[in-house]
């Protein structure tokens, strides 16, 4: 057999504000009912994922979960990102809803993926497919690369951001020369979104500063050309909230 088609089938508070979210994203509503139980199916071009509504529901107390394998996780993080851009004026970034960045996570072969947190606290983990992921398979191989390796999988797979954090900032608070500029820049940039999830924004102000600090040349700006993006993008986050 070939061509079977799974859809999940997740929790939600209200399919009112999981059908405002995801219309955001540019989701369209395939179906909705309301009696006898409440129901919704939202439809991206081949992407399904339905919802049921319970009432009394927590989304923080949510399991729900799924795996969306696409071929460029980084063309869809940045339609998500203009999506929420144009309703919030920022990424959302902390609480629920929320969204990841695009990363290499060493617990899934070291593919390409982010997390999207929806309002029934649904964790929808988007990755690359294995067949189409690009041949960088470069990851830190020194103590502050392999720790930042360790705080992604706590932060973005399992939300986790305060164990997260404490490793990087042993990590960080360590006097090592031999740390990578390339391992630094991608460390300072991960710990100050961590502290804008949890909302300090003192420590996020702080890091971003200190990354901010760090002299690079042309070659280290495009290599790390999506983390300054992030580190601009956590600034103007961090404007709104002041």
């Amino acid at each position: 057999m070939a061509n079977e088609i799974t859809v999940p089938l997740l929790p939600c508070g209200s399919i009112d504000e999981i059908a405002g979210f995801y219309r955001m994203l540019g989701f369209e509503v395939a179906y909705r009912q309301q009696r006898p139980n409440p129901y919704i199916a939202m439809r991206r071009e081949d992407l399904q994922l339905h919802f049921f509504g319970m009432p009394d529901f927590d989304p923080e107390q949510s399991y729900g979960s799924c795996l969306v394998y696409v071929r460029d996780t980084g063309e869809l993080y940045r339609e998500f990102a203009d999506g929420m851009r144009a309703t919030h004026g920022k990424l959302l970034v902390s609480g629920i809803p929320r969204m990841t960045r695009p990363r290499k996570r060493k617990n899934a072969d070291n593919l390409s993926g982010f997390s999207l947190v929806d309002p029934g606290g649904n964790w929808i983990r988007i990755f690359q497919a294995r067949e189409s992921s690009d041949s960088d398979t470069r990851t830190g191989t020194g103590r502050l690369g392999k720790a930042l390796q360790s705080a992604v999988v706590l932060g973005d797979s399992h939300g986790d951001h305060r164990q997260a954090a404490r490793i990087l900032d042993s990590a960080l608070a360590r006097d090592d020369d031999a740390v990578s500029t390339v391992d630094l820049v991608e460390a300072l940039v991960y710990r100050a979104e961590l502290a804008v999830t949890l909302r300090d924004g003192e420590t996020a102000d702080t890091l971003l500063a200190r990354m901010r600090a760090i002299i690079l040349d042309g070659t280290l700006r495009e290599r790390l050309a999506e983390d300054l993006d992030t580190a601009a993008e956590l600034e103007r986050v961090r404007d709104t909230e002041r």
